[in-house]
C-alpha cells in the first residue's frame, strides 16, 4: 500500500463519525420499536375512529381496537419477537377502552393516552433538570453503556439532556393541542386528530435524538470492559497457578 493509498486521519474520523451514526440510527431503531413499533401504537386508533365516524357506536369500535390491539401481540408471540412495544399498546388501548365505556363518550378512548402524554412531557423535563435525564436511561442499555455516561462520558450526558428536554417540550406541544380540543371538537374530529398527532411528534423527537447523539463521544461500552477485567483476572490466575504461587 503506497503513501497514497493510506487512510487519512480526516479519512478515519470520517469513518469513526459514519459508524457511529449508524450505531446511534440502529439503537434508536430498537429502542423505539422502528416502523412496526409505529404501525402498532396507530392501527388501534385509527380503527377506532374509522369505525367510529362510519356507525357511531362506541362498542363496536372499541372491541375493534382493542382486537386488533391483541392480534397484533398474538402475532408477536407465534413469531417470538419482543412484545414489549405491543403489550404498551395493549395496555393503554385497553385503559381507553374501559374509560370510554364508563363515561359513554368516544373521546375518552383517547384520555388515557393524553395522560400518559402529559406525565411522560414532565418526566423528561424533570429528569433533564435534575441531570438524570430519561432518554440517556432508556437508552443506556441499548448502547450497552448503561450509566457511565452520567459520569465518565460529560459529552453525552450532555447530548441526552438536550434530548430529554426535546421530548419534553415537543410532547408538551401535542398536549397543548389534544387537551383543548378534548373539551370542544366533537369526538370524530378530536380522533382523526388525536390520530394524526401519533407519528409526527414522536419521528421530530427521534430525529433530534438522533442529531444530538450523532454530534456526541462515542458511548463507553461497560459490558466490553467487564469482559476485558474478567479474562485479564483468568489470565493473572492462570498465571500464578504456572509458577505456582499462591494468589493475592
Amino acid at each position: 500500500m503506497t503513501s497514497l493509498d493510506k487512510p487519512t486521519s480526516t479519512d478515519q474520523d470520517a469513518q469513526d463519525a459514519r459508524a457511529s451514526k449508524e450505531v446511534t440510527e440502529a439503537a434508536l431503531f430498537e429502542a423505539f420499536g422502528g416502523l412496526r413499533g409505529m404501525v402498532e401504537t396507530v392501527l388501534p386508533g385509527l380503527l377506532f375512529v374509522t369505525i367510529f365516524t362510519i356507525n357511531k357506536d362506541l362498542k363496536s369500535s372499541a372491541i375493534a381496537a382493542l382486537g386488533v390491539s391483541l392480534a397484533l401481540v398474538a402475532v408477536r408471540l407465534i413469531r417470538r419477537d419482543t412484545v414489549k412495544h405491543a403489550f404498551s399498546g395493549v395496555f393503554g388501548v385497553a385503559f381507553g377502552v374501559v374509560f370510554a365505556m364508563m363515561t359513554g363518550n368516544a373521546k375518552d378512548f383517547y384520555l388515557p393516552g393524553m395522560l400518559y402524554t402529559l406525565g411522560l412531557a414532565l418526566a423528561y423535563i424533570v429528569t433533564a433538570i435534575a441531570g438524570v435525564p430519561l432518554i440517556g436511561l432508556i437508552l443506556g442499555p441499548v448502547f450497552k453503556e448503561n450509566l457511565s455516561w452520567r459520569t465518565r462520558n460529560p459529552g453525552r450526558k450532555k447530548a441526552y439532556t438536550k434530548a430529554s428536554l426535546a421530548w419534553g417540550l415537543i410532547l408538551l406541544g401535542k398536549c397543548a393541542v389534544l387537551f383543548p380540543l378534548y373539551w370542544w371538537a366533537d369526538p370524530t374530529r378530536f380522533g382523526w386528530v388525536s390520530v394524526a398527532l401519533k407519528i409526527p411528534p414522536f419521528l421530530l423527537a427521534v430525529y433530534l435524538t438522533w442529531v444530538f447523539l450523532a454530534k456526541a463521544p462515542p458511548p463507553i461500552d461497560v459490558f466490553a470492559e467487564m469482559e476485558a477485567e474478567e479474562r485479564a483476572e483468568k489470565a493473572r490466575k492462570e498465571a500464578a497457578a504456572a509458577e505456582g504461587r499462591p494468589e493475592i
